[in-house]
């Protein structure tokens, strides 16, 4: 009898699973093995709401190996000696990964590799898992990374993409193999109070509804702040719950301008994957430095308090910011509003934003989060770096009636636009009925400061 084994990390799902399938065709039994390592609580990233979905992302995973007459082991330790004391207790011919492309996972990758080889145990790291296309795979001319989205997108848009796999029959998982018990939601703190589920069935299943009634508006209508067409997929391809070959060859099949819209932004998302598996410092440095000098001190701290809880003075930022300490995710219109107000209006350094948008999103990604944020701040990939989102015009553009702000913003229930989105131009009594605050700026000092510092007037 063969036996592999298979780390998951961020491929939760049975679906689509190259690592998997590799290794059900060359062995008898496989072992589906999960490592809860220490070392990923060190880096940072073990923020509740992303452990709370994490923990349902592996229940359902245990179920669909169970269902397919398995089952999911867990340990707990470092991932190369739990991987290593796996490999000999059931004497494995070979473990399989998904590739990882931040710095962590290609330490991770090779410490495996020089565990595992040199006692004749083979060691597979797959591609094209996790992302669409493998970071390296496209590049221009004289570079090893595209930096601009434009042309990495068209030349990432004609190429061909393999089919996704179905999901085994069968997995049988070998009997003396010990597991500890799968973690519970149940057990997190802290977790956001709408905090969606996790799981690969429930990412599926949000895919097909999503389709069904938004796919063909999405174009339209992915930032209506309000209406909240977008798929909501992220943090489910994140934990790779749902595998993003599977979601751009639905998209394709179904065709239309909304699910081209769709493909375009999971392209978005390889793009940040391949940026930072070619400039993996960027996670904390800046892609292109402008000599910003942030603003310190107190003054600073105090305005990064206000708008890390949601009182700015300007209702949609503190919508924005109030919706992702709810649910732990935020649109991504709002992304890029409560961004910009942050780095340019308050001029407050990025990575400021970046931290705590790390600690409550439920998709946060280093890629994507950093370098998105690095993107709005004009220190990323941006041709326009100085441009500025006036949070007035964003709120009249995609929340013209104000039902986003309503929603998030009840103190301000009593009123209606254009004064909802610009509640200081009330006067006396009016003003004095709502408990919400002043601006902590006026948008033309924040930008005549912005503008100083960039020089760019």
């Amino acid at each position: 009898m063969t036996v592999s084994v298979v780390l998951f990390t961020s491929d939760l799902r049975v679906h689509d699973h190259p690592p998997l399938r590799a290794a059900l065709e060359g062995a008898h039994e496989v072992v589906p093995l999960f490592v809860r390592d220490p070392a990923v609580d060190r880096a940072g990233f073990a923020a509740p709401n992303r452990l709370a979905f994490l923990a349902d992302c592996l229940a359902d995973l245990d179920r669909a190996l169970k269902d397919r007459g398995g089952r999911l082991v867990v340990r707990s330790g470092d991932t190369v000696a739990e991987v290593c004391a796996v490999v000999r207790q059931v004497q494995a011919d070979e473990v399989h990964v998904a590739a990882g492309y931040s710095t962590f996972a290609h330490v991770r990758q090779e410490r495996l590799r020089s565990a595992l080889e040199p006692d004749g145990c083979r060691f597979y790291v797959h591609d094209a898992v996790t992302t669409v296309m493998p970071p390296g795979d496209l590049t221009p001319q004289g570079s090893d990374h595209y930096a601009v989205f434009t042309p990495y997108y068209r030349r990432w848009v004609g190429e061909p993409l393999r089919k996704p796999l179905p999901a085994p029959r069968a997995v049988q998982v070998p009997h003396a193999v010990r597991s500890e018990e799968v973690p519970l939601r149940s057990a997190v703190e802290g977790v956001s109070a709408g905090l969606v589920a996790g799981g690969e069935s429930r990412g599926r299943k949000r895919l097909t509804a999503w389709m069904s009634h938004h796919g063909d508006s999405y174009a339209d209508r992915h930032d209506d702040l309000a209406g909240d067409v977008t798929s909501r997929l992220s943090p489910y391809l994140h934990f790779g719950a749902l595998s993003p070959f599977e979601a751009v060859h639905r998209a394709r099949a179904r065709g239309g301008a909304g699910a081209e819209a769709f493909v375009r932004q999971v392209c978005w998302r390889d793009f940040y994957h391949q940026v930072l598996a070619a400039r993996p410092e960027v996670a904390a440095q800046e892609y292109r430095s402008r000599r910003d000098g942030w603003r310190r001190g107190a003054d600073a701290e105090a305005d990064l308090r206000a708008w890390r809880e949601g009182r700015t003075g300007y209702p949609v930022v503190d919508a924005a910011m109030r919706q992702l300490a709810h649910e732990g995710w935020m649109h991504n219109r709002a992304r890029l509003i409560t961004a910009s107000f942050l780095t340019k209006t308050l001029y407050v350094d990025w990575r400021e934003g970046a931290r705590h948008f790390l600690d409550l999103l439920v998709d946060g990604d280093v890629a994507n989060n950093q370098l998105n944020w690095q993107w709005v701040a004009g220190t990323g990939t941006d041709t326009r770096p100085n441009r500025v989102l006036n949070p007035i015009r964003q709120a009249q553009r995609y929340d013209p009636e104000g039902r986003y702000v309503h929603r998030w913003v009840p103190e301000l229930a009593g009123l209606s636009v254009p004064a909802l989105h610009q509640p200081w131009t009330l006067t006396g009594l009016d003003r004095a009925g709502y408990d919400y605050p002043d601006p902590l700026i006026a948008l033309a000092d924040g930008l005549a400061r912005f503008r100083r510092a960039r020089e760019a007037d």
